[in-house]
């Protein structure tokens, strides 16, 4: 007997557009009230309807996604979750971004099963690698962009006139360095930090 078929769509912000996902699961004939979808941040990933899922979800069940990452965020969580979803809840899995990674057919073949798990080993080692090149990229770039003057974060307040005047009174003990943030109205760290020439 064949169990019931669902879906699994998750994007990584609220502005990333899922549709892309969902017209995938359509065409597959993924009905829509049998599809569970998430929005959160790449911070966050606490999925309460990837969780609801799981619950559901019973041996002979399918479960459809349009690629591979949306089991997890790095190597080491989609092998988990493959291995939680085919072996120990006995559900198959359907990626329909890779043809190969579809166990409904090789579920009573051996060989088959060895590609599946080693097609899933190393799409899920590309996709964690993607993620660390962009990361790479993105501190390249912001590494580039200050090496041009570009400034990050808030800008750098003024010393004001009279910080050479309080500085000196600071120097001979005459007043204490949260004595000197306040006369110049900054925080005691800031003065701290200019009086080292920071």
């Amino acid at each position: 007997m064949s169990g019931e078929t669902y879906g699994y769509v998750r994007v990584s912000t609220k502005e990333q557009n899922e549709d892309r996902q969902l017209l995938a699961l359509d065409e597959f004939g993924v009905e829509f009230q049998s599809i569970y979808m998430d929005k959160l941040s790449g911070k966050d990933f606490n999925r309460p309807q990837y969780q609801k899922l799981l619950r559901k979800l019973r041996a002979g069940d399918t479960l459809v996604i349009k690629s591979i990452d949306r089991l997890g965020r790095d190597y080491e969580e989609i092998q988990n979750q493959w291995r939680v979803i085919t072996r120990t809840r006995h559900v198959n899995i359907v990626v329909l971004d890779m043809p190969l990674l579809d166990t409904r057919q090789s579920s009573r073949d051996l060989t088959g099963t060895f590609v599946a798990d080693l097609v899933l080993q190393i799409l899920s080692y590309v996709a964690q690698t993607e993620r660390e090149n962009i990361r790479q990229r993105q501190k390249e770039g912001i590494a580039a962009a200050k090496l041009r003057g570009v400034q990050f974060g808030r800008p750098r307040k003024q010393v004001p006139e009279e910080f050479g005047e309080i500085l000196r009174a600071f120097r001979c003990k005459k007043i204490s360095s949260r004595q000197a943030a306040n006369l110049l109205g900054i925080s005691q760290d800031t003065f701290l930090r200019w009086s080292r020439g920071e």
